[in-house]
């Protein structure tokens, strides 16, 4: 096996797929923090997967990666985490023509209304359910190549979330609204997901050599926001040149949570800025966790 090196936290300074240590997938990783952590788990030695939506994008992003880590070891596989069909090919394939997997990051993420392939809510299907299908899918893998880890990026916004489950019942949808506060609820919400979908996989894989972590990257100055209006943009640009951290910067907790050391016993925990946080009770809701993973389930054809 490749020799694991270990990042250590002294080291460390300061949206959308997956990956791993001998073989990486990074979904998201066409931009942003995916694209950064890629090149760095590439620059290590790791084979990575590039899992992308956009076919061009993804290309072009495997020309950047490979240019900037010095590594040949990259391949591109395309993935849509809004389309339940796409996530089964891409494992599909994956499983067929890589032989490990030890490190899944679930990192894409969007901030938009709308409707998945599968009527699902374009939020609660691409931050949400296309991970956790692809978790399922590829699980087998994680626990043959075990030690291994899955990383869930959330954000601190799961801290203003709600799981409202006669929504999710009756629209397949965390909410239905709009505005920007509706918007930003609804995102929040998907985060939430992220924390518990962890919270309750770190208990089904009690007894595994496989461990689950979920984190906030920190405030990104990415590409998130593309979808939103060109005036908030423009009005956030400042704000986020000054006061965000660059993608360099957020990437930092998700390989803290990938390569770190002697993290096993935290798994199913919730980092930021490399530390382990405690989160509020709905955040590690036993009887939630639960509740959405069996939903999930349901919505992917599971049961």
């Amino acid at each position: 096996r490749v020799s694991y090196i270990w990042l250590r936290q002294l080291l460390l300074a300061r949206f959308v797929d997956f990956w791993v240590f001998k073989c990486f997938s990074p979904p998201g990783s066409n931009t942003g923090i995916g694209k950064v952590t890629a090149v760095d788990l590439a620059r290590r030695g790791a084979r990575v997967v590039l899992a992308c939506r956009s076919k061009e994008r993804g290309e072009a992003a495997l020309v950047d990666v490979k240019r900037e880590s010095g590594s040949d070891n990259v391949v591109f596989m395309q993935l849509d985490l809004g389309s339940l069909t796409s996530v089964r090919t891409f494992a599909e394939t994956f499983l067929k023509t890589e032989a490990r997997l030890d490190i899944l990051i679930n990192n894409a993420g969007v901030y938009m209304q709308g409707r998945t392939a599968d009527g699902l809510g374009m939020m609660f299907g691409v931050n949400h359910i296309g991970h956790f299908l692809l978790t399922h899918l590829l699980l087998e893998r994680l626990k043959r190549c075990g030690p291994s880890r899955v990383v869930n990026v959330s954000s601190t916004a799961h801290n203003f979330g709600k799981i409202d489950f006669d929504c999710l019942n009756t629209h397949k949808a965390l909410g239905l609204g709009t505005s920007f506060m509706e918007v930003l609820q609804v995102y929040s919400d998907s985060k939430l997901c992220n924390v518990l979908f962890t919270h309750e996989l770190a208990k089904k894989l009690q007894g595994t050599d496989v461990t689950c972590y979920s984190l906030h990257p920190g405030a990104i100055n990415t590409e998130l926001a593309r979808n939103t209006s060109s005036v908030l943009q423009m009005c956030l640009k400042p704000f986020t040149a000054f006061f965000f951290k660059n993608p360099v910067q957020g990437a930092q907790t998700t390989l803290h949570c990938a390569l770190q050391e002697g993290l096993e016993p935290l798994s199913g925990r919730y980092f930021s800025n490399c530390t382990v946080r405690n989160v509020y009770a709905k955040a590690k809701d036993d009887a939630a966790a639960k509740k959405l993973w069996e939903f999930s389930e349901r919505v992917c054809g599971l049961v």
